[in-house]
This record gives C-alpha cells, sequence and structure tokens, in this order.
C-alpha cells in the first residue's frame, strides 16, 4: 500500500497568460502539480498491479456463422462448431463453454469420443484436433496437420479409437485417437473403385461402419458411388453406380440396408441382397407434372433413417423441396410411416442430428427428438409427440433476435430489481413448447459463492429493450421492452410514410438506467428520447410530448463582415432568434418550398393507451426538423432522479429537460455555453465554394447485418483534438440558432437563476442577455465538408454514425455533427442559401453496432497497421481545414462546486465537449416536494472551463480521501399503486455530499476526467489540475468509466488499438497494460462497457457477447464458476443380440481393429503426408494474463486442481473397472464348475 501526500492549492490556480478558468497542468504523465498550501491531504491507494488480471469468462448468445454438429448421447452435450475456428459446448444451464482455434480456420466437423470426455474437431486448415473436456477450460491435447491432401469427411465409430478421415483425392486414411498419429493402413480411391472406371470417383462424402459387420466400411464418394471395403480382406464386397451425386447415407440399424440423399431431391434405398438396382427410389415433394415427367427438385442435403420399436420408422431430411415456388423457406421434413410433416424454418439449415436413446448402431435406435442447427438459430423438435412441438430453448440464443445496436452492463444491481424484472417477463413469454424437459442436459453447474445481482442491457435495431440476468456468469433473458409502442406506424399511403425511408427508424442508440429509481431512458436513432417509469400494475395513460429545435438556420450565418471586428461573439441584440411562433409544432407544417419544418421524425400516439405492467413511458422528447434538414442524432445523455432532470446534447448544442414538470429548461448551442470563457479564437475565413451537403451521405443500412464479406478497417484520421494545456487557435464560422422550443401545449420559457446570480455584473456576457430576452443568438458552427476531410472526434459510446461522405467513411469517432447543411457561399453580397429540395434523404440508417466496419483510403506509411484504429499524429493541419461543430459529448449530474468561490456543493451538470473542453453548469433546485413541482428549476452557465487533449469520455467524482461519490437518485415508489391516506407518497432522496465525511479533510472533492487522449484529476471547487497522464499517443480512448475494485476504485480504459489499461485514482498511476484485442472493429468500439467488480463486456459477434474480467480475484475464482462440461457416467450395456442372430447375423464384437491398424500389421504412415503438432494443455483462459507472480502461482495451482481432479477420476475409474473384474471373475469360475462335467451336445 502506497501513500501519496499531494499539495492542495485552492488559490492561485491559473496562471497569468492562460484564459480565464483554465489551470496550468504538469505536461507530464501522472505529474502533479504543486503549490504552496497551509493543507495536505493523505490519500491512500490500496490496488497494486497484482490486483489485476485480463482474461476471458465466459461467452452469451448463438455461435456466429456456425458450421457443424455434434452430440454425445451417453453424455448428452451439445457442440457446435462456426466458420471463425470457435467451438461452442453447451450442456445443462450454466454449462456453456467457449473454445477458440488458434488458427481461426473454419471447423468443418465435430465428432464426439461418446462418453470418454473429449472432441476431434476438423477444420478447413485441413488439421485435426482432440480437445480435451476432462477439465473446465477444454484445451488441444494433440493436432494432425495433413499436408497433402484435403479433409472432407470424419467418422469415429463408437467405442473405438480408430478415426477414419476422407478426403478430397477419394482416399481414405485411418488416425491412432491416443496418440494421434496416421496409421499405414490406407484405402486408395483406386483400389476401391473398379480398375475400368475411367473417372475420378470424387471426394469422399460419407464413411460409416456396418452396424452388422464393424469389419466392413460404407464410403460414399460426391459422384454417386458407393463402396463397401471390407477391412480384413482390403477389397471391396461391392461397388454401387448411380447417376446422381450423393449428399449422405443412413443405416438401417439392421445393417441389411441403408438409404441415401441425391442431388436430384430423390431418396435412394438400397438392399444388401441386390445392389445393382436400389430398391425403392423416391422424390418426397416431387410432383408428377402433366407430361408425365417429375418436377425437379431442391438437393436433399441430409438424411436420417432411425427405427423404432413402437411404430414406423423415421425418415428425416432436410431439403428435397421443387423449384417451382420461389422465396420457400427452408425446411425439415418428417417422414414417419405414410405421414409426411414440413417444418418450416425462419433461416436456412446448416445441419441437424436426431438424438437416439442408444449410442450403439446397431440396436433399435428410438429417436427422440431433432436438434436443427441453422443460421441464426439452435432449435429442438420433439418426435415424441405427434405435433412435433419445439422444446423451450434455455439458452440465450436469441440476443440478435433484432441487431444489437447498443449495450449497458449494471454489476451488483440492487436485489429485488432482478425478480421484480422476471415476473413481468414471464407473463409475456410465448406457449405451446413441449412439456418434457431440454434433452441437452449433461454437465454439472453450482452458483459459485461470488455471485452478486448484474443486470445487461441491449437495444436493437427494431427499437426493442431486452433486460437480461447476468448473475454467476449465466445470462437469462428478464424482460423486454419495444419502445417503438410509443409512435404510430406509419400508413403505406401517407406522404409521410413516402418520406421515412429510414431501415429502422426506431433504433436504440444509447440507454441510460437508475437501477435504484427504477427510471429508464431510451435514446432513438431518429433524435428521439423517451423516459420509462417502472411500475407493477397497468395503466391507463396519455403519452406527453416535448418537442425540441435544436439546429442551426441558415438565414442566420454570419458573414466575415459581420464579425471581423469581434470574432467572438456578436451584439446579443443584432441576431435575435425568430419569435417562437413562427416554429409551431405542427407535425404538417411546411415551408413554401414544400421542405419539412418544425416537425419530427416520428409522430407519438396522441391518444390514451393501456400500458401493462413493467417499464411505462412517461415523456417523449423530439428533436425538429428545420427547413427540409433532420435534426441531428442525440450524442450524449444523463438522467438523475434526485433532481427530476434529464439532459441531452448533440453536436449543435444542450438541452435540460425537468421530466417532472415536463417542462425544458434550456436550450443552447455549445458556444453560448462558453459565455466569455471561450477558449478558442474562433476566426472567420474566406468565401469558399458550394461544397456538397453531408446529408448526401452512404450510410450502410441493418439489411447487410450478416453479410459476409470483410471489410478492412482502415482509417486515415486526422484529430482536432490534439490540444495541450496551452491555448491554440481553431478557425471556425458561426451561425445562429433560434433557442426556441416547442412542447405539448404553449412554448416554455428558458429559466435561468436568479437566486444565485442576482448581479448581471458577474455573469458571463450571453447569460446576462439571455436573463432578459429569455433566449439567446446561439452560435453554430458550419460543417465544411469536402471529400473524405471531415474531422471530428466524439466519444467512444456516443459514436454510432459512420456516414460516407462523397464514397468515404469518416473516421471511427467522427459524428455526423453537419445539419445535413449545404455549404453556404460568401460573397460580397452576403450569405446566399442553397436549399435542399424535398427528395431527398430525411435522415440516417440506423448503424447496427454488429455490422459497423468502415473502409477509409490510407496513406502508403498505415498499411501495416490497416487492421487496426490508427490516428495521424501529424498536427500540420492548417487551420483553414480544421473545422466542425463542438459537439456534446458526455454529461454527468451531481453534487459539486459550479465555481472556485463556492462554499457549499450545489447540483451542477459537467459538460464535456468533442474540443476537449468540460463545461460546469450550477443549477438551483427547490428542495420541498410541493415546490419542486410548481416552482422553475434555474439553470445558468457558469463560465467554469477546463482542458484536455482529445474528446471527452467520462467523469467521476470522488472525495478527498480516494472514494467513489455516487450520484444522488430518489428512491424508486409506484406511482400507479393504489393511494393510502395514512402513507402519502412522497419522494425520498439519497443524496452523497462530497464534503459529507471529510471533516478532517476540509471542503472540496476530487473530479476525474477522462478524453480520448488523456486522464485528469481536478481539486474542486479550486479547478486545480492535480494530476494528468497521458493514456495514448498512437491511438485514443474508446471507452473508458471510473469503476470499484478490490473495495477500491480505478480508472479502466480501452483503446482503439485494443488495449484494456487501469489507471489508480486518483494518482493516475498505471496498473494494468494488456493487449487483449489487437484487430478491433467498430462493432467492439460500440459495444465495449466497463462495469464494477473488475467485470467488461462488448459484442464479439453480431450474434455474441464475450464478458472478460480484468480483476485477479475472479481471475481465480473463475475455475469455481464454470460449469463442469464432463460427469463419470456408466456407458449404457449393448443388448443381447441373442444365439440364433448372433450365428446367423454374424458378430461385430469380434473385429480388432488394433491388429489391423497397428504399426506391427499397417506399418507407419508416410511422414510427409501428415505432421504431428503436441497440444498445449494447458488453460486456454491464461493466454492474456497479465505477468506478475501471483498470476503465475495462480496458473500452477488451477493446474494442480486440474491434475488432482482428473487423477481422482481416474482413481474411480480404476476402482470400477476391478470391481467389474471381480464379479467377472466370480461369475467365470461359477460358470466353469457348472458347464465342467458336460458333453458338447448338451449346451
Amino acid at each position: 500500500m502506497k501513500k501519496f501526500r499531494k499539495v492542495l492549492d485552492g488559490l492561485t490556480t491559473s496562471s497569468p497568460g492562460g484564459p480565464i478558468g483554465s489551470p496550468s497542468c504538469g505536461s507530464a504523465a501522472g505529474t502533479p502539480t504543486a503549490a504552496p498550501t497551509p493543507r495536505e491531504i493523505d490519500v491512500q491507494e490500496t490496488l497494486i498491479s497484482e490486483n489485476f488480471q485480463l482474461c476471458k469468462t465466459v461467452r452469451h448468445g448463438f455461435p456466429y456463422q456456425p458450421t457443424a454438429l455434434a452430440f454425445d448421447p451417453v453424455q448428452k452435450i451439445l457442440a457446435i462448431g462456426s466458420r471463425s475456428g470457435g467451438v461452442r459446448i453447451l450442456g445443462r444451464p450454466g454449462v456453456d463453454c467457449y473454445c477458440q482455434h488458434e488458427s481461426g480456420a473454419a471447423v468443418l466437423q465435430l465428432q464426439f469420443l461418446i462418453n470418454e470426455g473429449a472432441l476431434v474437431t476438423a477444420c478447413a486448415d485441413d488439421t485435426l484436433h482432440l480437445w480435451n473436456l476432462r477439465q473446465r477450460r477444454p484445451a488441444v491435447l494433440h493436432s494432425l496437420k495433413f499436408n497433402r491432401e484435403r479433409i472432407t469427411f470424419c467418422h469415429l465409430p463408437f467405442q473405438s479409437k480408430w478415426l477414419y478421415v476422407g478426403t478430397e483425392r477419394g482416399n481414405t486414411h485411418i488416425v491412432n485417437i491416443e496418440s494421434f498419429i496416421l496409421s499405414g493402413y490406407v484405402i486408395m480411391w483406386n483400389k476401391a473403385i473398379e480398375l475400368s472406371t475411367k473417372t475420378h470417383p470424387g471426394p469422399v462424402v460419407h464413411l460409416s461402419d456396418s452396424p452388422k459387420d464393424e469389419g466392413k466400411l460404407l464410403i460414399g464418394f460426391e459422384s454417386g458411388t458407393i463402396v463397401q471395403w471390407d477391412l480384413r480382406a482390403k477389397k471391396a464386397d461391392f461397388r454401387i453406380y448411380y447417376d446422381e451425386a450423393i449428399h449422405s447415407v443412413s443405416w438401417h440399424h439392421e445393417g441389411k440396408q441403408f438409404m441415401c440423399s441425391h442431388s436430384d431431391g430423390s431418396l435412394t434405398l438400397w438392399n444388401l441382397r441386390n445392389t445393382t438396382k436400389p430398391f425403392q427410389v423416391t422424390f418426397p415433394h416431387g410432383k408428377i407434372q402433366k407430361d408425365g415427367r417429375k418436377e425437379s427438385c431442391k438437393p436433399i442435403l441430409k438424411v436420417e433413417y432411425k427405427t423404432s420399436r413402437s411404430s414406423e420408422p423415421f425418415v428425416i431430411f432436410s431439403g428435397g423441396l421443387s423449384y417451382d415456388k420461389a422465396g420457400r423457406r427452408p425446411t425439415l421434413t418428417i417422414m414417419h410411416g405414410k405421414a409426411i410433416t414440413v417444418l418450416e424454418m425462419d433461416y436456412p439449415i446448416v445441419e441437424f442430428m436426431v438424438l437416439c436413446e442408444t449410442p450403439y448402431n446397431n440396436e433399435v435406435q428410438e429417436p427422440y427428438a431433432v436438434v436443427v442447427l441453422l443460421e441464426k438459430d439452435l432449435i429442438v423438435v420433439d418426435l415424441t409427440q405427434s405435433n412435433f412441438p419445439v422444446f423451450e430453448n434455455p439458452y440465450p440464443m436469441d440476443i440478435h433476435e433484432s441487431p444489437v445496436t447498443c449495450t449497458a452492463y449494471f454489476a451488483d444491481c440492487p436485489p429485488d430489481i432482478i425478480p421484480i424484472l422476471y415476473s413481468i417477463g414471464t407473463k409475456h413469454k410465448k406457449t405451446g413448447y413441449s412439456q418434457k424437459e431440454w434433452p441437452v442436459s449433461g454437465g454439472t453447474w453450482t452458483l459459485g459463492s461470488h455471485t452478486y445481482p448484474e443486470i445487461i442491457i441491449t437495444g436493437h435495431a427494431d427499437g426493442s429493450i431486452k433486460f437480461w440476468d447476468a448473475s454467476a456468469i449465466t445470462l437469462q433473458m428478464l424482460y423486454k421492452l419495444k419502445t417503438s409502442k410509443v409512435f404510430e406506424k406509419p400508413k403505406p399511403g401517407e406522404g409521410r410514410a413516402a418520406e421515412l425511408v429510414e431501415e429502422d427508424p426506431f433504433a436504440v442508440q444509447m440507454v441510460s438506467w437508475c437501477p435504484q429509481s427504477r427510471i429508464f431512458c431510451v435514446v432513438g436513432i431518429s433524435a428521439h428520447i423517451i423516459l420509462y417509469r417502472f411500475s407493477k400494475y397497468d395503466a391507463n395513460t396519455q403519452i406527453v410530448s416535448l418537442e425540441v429545435r435544436l439546429q442551426c438556420e441558415p438565414e442566420d450565418v454570419i458573414s466575415p463582415s459581420e464579425n471581423e471586428n469581434n470574432p467572438c461573439f456578436t451584439e446579443p441584440g443584432s441576431h435575435s432568434p425568430q419569435p417562437h411562433h413562427q416554429h409551431p409544432a405542427s407535425p404538417g407544417n411546411r415551408t413554401p418550398e414544400g421542405m419539412k419544418d418544425s416537425v419530427p421524425c416520428l409522430k407519438v400516439k396522441d391518444r390514451m393507451v393501456r400500458v401493462p405492467p413493467g417499464y411505462q413511458s412517461d415523456l417523449v422528447i423530439q428533436l425538429l426538423w428545420v427547413d427540409g434538414e433532420p435534426p441531428q442524432q442525440i450524442t450524449s445523455l444523463d438522467i438523475n432522479s434526485a433532481y427530476g432532470l434529464l439532459a441531452f446534447g448533440n453536436c449543435n448544442g444542450l438541452a435540460v429537460v425537468d421530466y417532472l414538470q415536463k417542462t425544458i429548461l434550456l436550450c443552447m448551442s455549445t458556444l453560448d455555453l462558453y459565455g466569455a470563457t471561450d477558449p478558442y479564437q474562433r476566426l472567420t475565413r474566406s468565401p469558399r465554394r458550394n461544397r456538397q451537403s453531408t446529408s448526401e451521405f452512404c450510410m450502410r443500412g441493418l439489411s447487410n447485418f450478416y453479410s459476409d464479406s470483410k471489410k478492412r478497417i482502415r482509417t486515415s484520421y486526422q484529430s482536432l483534438t490534439e490540444l495541450t494545456d496551452n491555448q491554440q487557435s481553431i478557425d471556425m464560422e458561426r451561425s445562429k440558432s433560434p433557442t426556441s422550443v416547442c412542447s405539448v401545449g404553449s412554448p416554455v420559457p428558458v429559466h435561468y437563476p436568479t437566486s444565485l446570480h442576482n448581479d448581471p455584473r458577474i455573469l458571463p456576457e450571453p447569460v446576462a442577455s439571455l436573463r432578459a430576452s429569455h433566449c439567446s443568438p446561439v452560435f453554430y458552427l458550419l460543417d465544411n465538408v469536402k471529400g473524405p476531410g471531415r474531422k471530428l472526434s466524439l466519444p467512444t459510446d456516443l459514436k454510432t454514425d459512420l456516414d460516407h461522405v462523397n464514397g468515404h467513411c469518416t473516421s471511427p469517432t467522427s459524428q455526423p455533427c453537419s445539419a445535413g447543411k449545404p455549404r453556404v457561399p460568401m460573397g460580397p453580397e452576403g450569405p446566399r442559401l442553397a436549399r435542399r429540395g424535398p427528395g431527398r434523404p430525411p435522415f440516417r440508417k440506423a448503424q447496427s453496432a454488429a455490422c459497423m466496419e468502415i473502409s477509409l483510403p490510407v496513406s502508403h506509411t498505415e498499411e501495416s497497421r490497416e487492421n487496426s484504429f490508427s490516428r495521424s499524429r501529424s498536427s500540420s493541419v492548417s487551420s483553414i481545414d480544421r473545422d466542425t461543430k463542438e459537439a456534446i459529448t458526455t454529461l454527468q449530474f451531481g453534487e459539486s462546486y459550479g465555481r472556485k468561490s463556492d462554499a457549499l456543493p450545489t447540483p451542477c451538470l459537467w459538460v464535456g465537449t468533442s474540443l476537449g473542453v468540460v463545461l460546469l453548469i450550477p443549477m438551483s433546485i427547490p428542495t420541498d416536494q410541493e415546490e419542486r413541482m410548481e416552482e422553475a428549476v434555474t439553470i445558468g452557465p457558469s463560465g467554469a472551463v477546463l482542458m484536455l487533449k482529445g474528446s471527452v469520455l467520462r467523469f467521476g467524482f470522488l472525495d478527498c480521501m480516494g472514494a467513489l461519490i455516487q450520484s444522488p437518485y430518489e428512491v424508486w415508489r409506484d406511482l400507479n399503486a393504489p393511494e393510502d391516506p395514512d402513507r402519502p407518497r412522497r419522494r425520498k432522496l439519497v443524496h452523497f455530499s462530497p464534503s459529507s465525511s471529510q471533516d478532517a479533510c476540509g471542503e472540496g472533492h476530487l473530479a476525474v476526467v477522462c478524453s480520448e487522449r488523456q486522464a485528469k484529476v481536478f481539486l474542486m471547487p479550486s479547478q486545480s489540475c492535480l494530476f494528468v497522464h497521458n493514456i495514448t499517443e498512437s491511438s485514443f480512448v474508446l471507452r473508458a468509466d471510473v469503476v470499484s475494485v478490490c473495495n477500491s476504485v480505478c480508472l479502466a480504459c480501452f483503446c482503439a488499438n485494443g488495449h484494456v489499461m487501469t489507471l489508480s485514482l486518483p494518482s493516475l498511476r498505471p496498473l494494468m497494460d494488456v493487449n487483449y484485442l489487437p484487430l478491433t472493429d467498430m462493432r467492439i468500439a460500440r459495444t465495449f462497457c466497463f462495469t464494477n467488480g473488475g467485470q467488461a463486456l462488448y459484442l464479439s459477434s453480431p450474434t455474441e457477447i464475450q464478458r472478460i474480467t480484468y480483476s485477479q480475484e475472479m481471475c481465480d475464482n473463475l475455475q469455481e464458476m464454470l460449469g463442469e462440461l464432463f460427469t463419470p457416467i456408466e456407458t449404457p450395456e449393448a443388448q443381447n443380440r441373442g444365439f440364433l442372430k448372433g450365428f446367423f447375423g454374424g458378430n461385430a464384437h469380434t473385429f480388432d481393429r488394433e491388429e489391423l491398424f497397428g504399426e506391427a500389421a499397417a506399418g507407419k504412415a508416410s511422414r510427409s503426408l501428415a505432421q504431428h503438432i503436441p497440444g498445449q494443455g494447458g488453460v486456454e483462459g491464461m493466454k492474456v494474463a497479465a505477468s506478475g507472480v501471483v498470476g503465475e502461482l495462480a496458473r500452477a495451482r488451477i493446474a494442480l486442481d486440474e491434475r488432482g481432479q482428473r487423477l481422482g477420476e481416474l482413481e474411480e475409474r480404476t476402482a470400477l473397472m476391478m470391481t467389474s473384474a471381480e464379479t467377472f471373475s466370480k461369475h467365470a469360475h461359477e460358470l466353469m464348475l457348472k458347464c465342467k462335467d458336460k458333453k458338447w451336445y448338451q449346451f
């Protein structure tokens, strides 16, 4: 534990030449600024680097781009392979394991070693891998790389250690599973077919041993040739040549006949007594046409032929539909006797597998379910019921039901919130599922001791919100909320619907949730905000709507001649905004030119609506169109239930809403917030040509969400935020927009403080004018865009739009911060407006977080870094090209000091901008409940300005002892509950004052501010910079959060180059820096989020959520929290075949594969054919662990635990084998005594 003593200065904080409110800070990373002061504060930091270790914990969701499927009928676990080389192994709920091949090659086939705790994977790079499943984190034991042949099919007989491998050349090789070495026994294709055959039979598409005799191997070639190979005699028993290509083969359990599926949609049944022609040919979905010919059908990709004692055999296949109907959905057909049932699927079928009661292929199969792996779903069909219902899937496989557009992660939630959400969510669950238990029930899982309530929230492209219970590294659906129900559905015939070309107008952009008050806020892609309150009762409600006009007005563009004398501000009265009545809130309002004006993007329901229990909409806020231009998307949001306020901002400015009184308190541009303390000298520029409107962009919609084409992530980016603590001049142009706002009913005036600021002389100039006229000029920065030169920096959690300008994308952190206006030419005669016609696209398509991939032109020097985010470090950009609007990038309500002279903390709003500026806005809020609902909240910018490099991402507040200060909140109360006259419902507020526990330390608190480039810690109210740390120079921070870890606090950062870092607080000392995701993309950048307890998550694929931990303590406890994949189970005994059946039907158990395939009989295989690669055999999750003695000890301890666990299992199995051997010896001796004196004919 290290003690830091820092000297704090509360008086002389500003340098003489610096701007007002800009304290002088040390430029070196982690170097404090010291000044003489009589006070000293001791901050004891308990976190050290050994407290941190990074590793993956669990992956949730549906495997992205699945390719293969396997099932262990004894262990009852399921494996799914994917195109990216991942393998998901599923058992009972809680048993969910993810493995990844290091090569990243697609998984072609999976084969369980049934009841052995092992899995064989065949990959597209022609490598076989053997995975050990007897440990909680499976690891590769052996690998075998084929050098000269490509693997096409594998087959592992039950209770055999020899794996048959078919290749593209038509050869069949045999691999010893124990040693993973090739046998010298090879079935060459030219020996399998007749010598007179002139053509190659094609790749091997099927291998299986005969149920009647394990010494006979059935080989199916793609061309239609089928060969039964006698392994002992090393010759073919029979050969079948069929005209149609073969896709699959399935045996009858007696081994006397088998069924094939073909490319013409036919099924052929072959009898071993006569192999010259098929015993039966059927076209299940082929109809006879008028001319007598069969109509052409699609291929039957797979067929399974399963028998049952109590009923007719099952023939189950995929495909085979006729070509006559276009657009038919994929189907699975179940033929049971004469009944044919066709099950239509929502997605294409990748693979299916019939689950049977017995693992032996020579017994009656007794199928009871079918597992169907679709491209985007996993379903299991119950075969025991005539209507074939599906089982209810216990896994969270529907995360991607609609593409995920944002995520939020909350750890250590109130314990009562999960049961309440679950009880309400269960009322809306689907019905009609099978009543039987989920058949994939293998493995064991217990609730660990290190668990606490966790909730994950996902926002989706269709406007839906899903709440998930993420406690104990599991994931279970709790509650689903549809935000689209607040709005009217556009009718197809209306002109309004024709204008709404938006593909996903309700897509969720960000969410804000207060678990204590249960206030929930949703920001949508159509520049709308919906505020929800939670209630356990249904209600009839009228949705209240507020409309905000926060847009640039082209008529008010300031020409160079108007501003040459005062480049920073104009006279307050010279550009007064237009009156409110000129911008009515009528949805149908149009300008004379036919453009939309003062209308929202969506229409809120204006009638009474019945809302069920759960989250019920309380307020809708929408930004308005202005002069045919759509509103800019909202980039930042914060809500505080104790204050009853909601703040949001975009690239145009900031608005604050009182959601208790349903009024708009503040609507200002970013420049107006500065007042006289604007840190930048914003110069005018010379006239330029008309530029292309930035509304004419090309944003990729959600239609290509699952596109297979991978675009490389390359950025050529010039950051606007490379600012030092000294001043830099940025050339910008300004135009003003009115601060008029429209609400339901009548316009609401903007209120400003009267009690806090009574003297106009002490107020900044714009604030004084606002008090006089209730409105002020809102200065605006026109976007001057030409080609890919548009430059803007915004925080990661708000970077939702990657708009393509002139065919190129902006930077990964850019926002569409123009109002879509064409460039206004500046001539001697003043501004001229080039308006956009009504036919131009109204607004942007929602960009799914799962498909945010960008492609930008990149210089030759950056080609080596084309697969990672990068920004050019060059600062030689001329000021004339560095034009942008200053966007509001982050907001935070809290108790703080708005001015240096404040003696007590007051409610404040912290505002961060894209230029690295932090603004403080104090507020005056009535404390009494009655006064709060009647009197107005007063807000006035104080002019306090702090500076950082890069866009501001996150705020955090600590007391002077280094403890985290929580935001105040209101305790939840159900507004729809029945009234109790004895106990009236009153607001109960919980405050965390910065000075509540600082009697020994004096007043004040610490403010942690993190931007894209650096982090700073300020002392409030003096605003002196105590610590500064330059986080990165070559990259930029995508996500930053102040989190609690190990009973302390740290700053966690995720950078665009894939590094995950933690910094101590308040000293900003680096604790961990791990290169975790070197090849990151915008999907990860958009969804990455930290939470308390040392956990984080991100969307690893469009359908999967990956959770990670950066806490050493959780890494140590991870083994306890994971489920066991393997459970010792006795293999079921084979049925007694009977004397006659065994005598006449042949004995399948006398075949000794070791004798045939062993090195003694078959010799060694060619070394050049395949290369054996020993597996690592370690714990997979430790690859990215941070170095250190504690990490090494943890790894050693886990390895010892696993070794001891395996030894314990081996001891148990040995004891069982000894007991079995003794029993067998006893019975054999008794049988010998019984038959000792009998003659041969007496048997």
